[in-house]
């Protein structure tokens, strides 16, 4: 078993083992980061509930590692919430974030941690659904929606017979998963610093414990009722994707390919030895990987090359690929991820919204599969009207939003911080989805607004997305 992080393999086994109620532990160690220096660090685990509504719940454990800051006078703490839901922030550390994490060493101390049900947070046992999606089977919303269906179904029932509380995989109990770490670090008060599903779970520990955070950085915002992105948020951004791309036309080529796939269409794959299968697609399956590819700019050059084939009539040439997204392995399901989304839900006037929207979005309501689709799949973990109502907060505040971002929509982001009174919001211009590694000037900016300074600045820009040629 390899771990591309090398902080997990410390925590490998107790992932992979049961957990007992047990005192939390820390040890110190020297971390060595990529630019060959050696930062003082701790390293520990402490125990959480697995469901705090319940009395005779089980313990899980939630790991972290917490690199020291050089500051003689440190400032609160600086706690990373990693995307997802199902990102590992201890794994966050050791990629291309780090130079920015680094910086912020010069004012605090920062701290990254697995949250529950991740890694080595007492990662729930992946389940696998039986089968591949059957190829002889046409893929369209409704057919994949039912296989997903029935093989989460599957698991759920699996996760709970092997004693798993799938209540207790929500974005309040994360929330005051945080509170707890703060308390076991001996910090009264600390700063957050999360990105995209991150920044989800940063509103809900704000209305659960304001008290206890001091300044916040949000990245590409995801709000409490927008687990499922409005579909004309996202193509107003595909929108700006197009003017910032003038030579492409992209938004017109992935309309004249969706409709030239509203009806099944075959594609055909071959096997080294020669032997063929033929199998049926609709502009679902299309859509669903728009929506992965451009979650930055540097992946539109893929997005046109996808379209420009399927547009030209050379489907086989990019059939390889559609077959192992959605034919070649059977669906994988984290535990973590589907419930926290499931719970987060979809507030009934959005609902309306997708509804009236997705027929005539670029994208439908592909872009965030499988929600909708799923989100009443297991009501039990619904949070309720109230979790989704906006977070009213009125402490420093600096966001950074992506004009090109099409995962979560600058549009949308407006609507998430509308409660926020002491937020700034900086632009950046042609950037995507992961801001925090986009531009140069962003480790100096994190460093002046934890510090305490007046940031300034309101736009960073980056260069216009380039065709590349094939």
């Amino acid at each position: 078993m390899r771990f591309a992080c090398p902080l997990a393999f410390m925590f490998a086994l107790l992932a992979a083992s049961p957990v007992l109620a047990q005192p939390p532990t820390v040890e110190a160690f020297d971390y060595r980061a990529a630019d060959g220096r050696t930062i003082r660090a701790e390293r520990g685990v402490i125990y959480v509930p697995e469901n705090r509504d319940d009395a005779g719940t089980r313990q899980i454990p939630l790991a972290w590692v917490r690199l020291r800051s050089t500051a003689a006078a440190p400032g609160a703490p600086i706690i990373y919430l990693a995307g997802g839901p199902g990102g590992s922030g201890i794994s966050t550390l050791e990629g291309p974030r780090q130079p920015v994490f680094l910086a912020l060493l010069e004012v605090s101390d920062i701290v990254f941690f697995d949250q529950r049900g991740v890694g080595a947070s007492g990662a729930l046992p992946t389940c696998t659904a039986e089968a591949p999606f059957n190829f002889r089977q046409p893929l369209t919303e409704a057919s994949y929606t039912d296989y997903a269906a029935g093989a989460l179904s599957t698991c759920a029932t699996v996760w709970r017979e092997q004693g798993i509380d799938l209540s207790g995989y929500t974005t309040p109990e994360a929330a005051d998963d945080v509170a707890d770490l703060a308390a076991a670090l001996g910090a009264p008060r600390v700063n957050l610093m999360g990105i995209s599903y991150g920044t989800h779970l940063a509103f809900s520990i704000l209305r659960r414990h304001p008290e206890l955070i001091d300044r916040i950085v949000l990245a590409s915002v995801e709000g409490p009722d927008q687990t499922v992105k409005r579909p004309d948020a996202i193509d107003a951004a595909f929108g700006r994707i197009d003017a910032a791309m003038p030579d492409v036309e992209l938004v017109d080529l992935m309309r004249r390919v969706h409709a030239a796939y509203a009806e099944p269409q075959p594609m055909t794959v071959r096997s080294p030895d020669g032997e063929a299968a033929t199998f049926y697609i609709d502009a679902f399956a299309i859509q669903m990987m728009a929506g992965f590819i451009a979650k930055n700019p540097s992946g539109l050059s893929d997005l046109a090359m996808l379209y420009g084939a399927l547009d030209q009539g050379a489907a086989d040439a990019v059939a390889p690929f559609v077959y192992g997204a959605f034919f070649g392995e059977p669906m994988t399901f984290s535990g973590m991820a589907e419930a926290t989304d499931i719970a987060s839900g979809v507030s009934t006037e959005r609902r309306r919204l997708i509804a009236e929207q997705a027929p005539t979005a670029l994208l439908g309501s592909a872009a965030n599969f499988p929600m909708p689709q799923l989100a009443d799949l297991l009501p039990e973990l619904d949070l309720g009207e109230g979790f989704r109502e906006t977070v009213l907060w009125d402490g420093p505040a600096l966001i950074l939003s992506g004009d090109l971002d099409v995962r979560t929509p600058m549009d949308e982001q407006a609507t998430a911080i509308s409660g926020l009174s002491g937020a700034q919001t900086i632009l950046v211009h042609n950037g995507g989805h992961d801001l925090f590694e986009a531009h140069p000037d962003v480790p100096g900016i994190l460093v002046e607004f934890f510090s305490g300074r007046p940031v300034t600045i309101e736009r960073l820009d980056l260069p216009a997305p380039v065709l590349e040629q094939p």
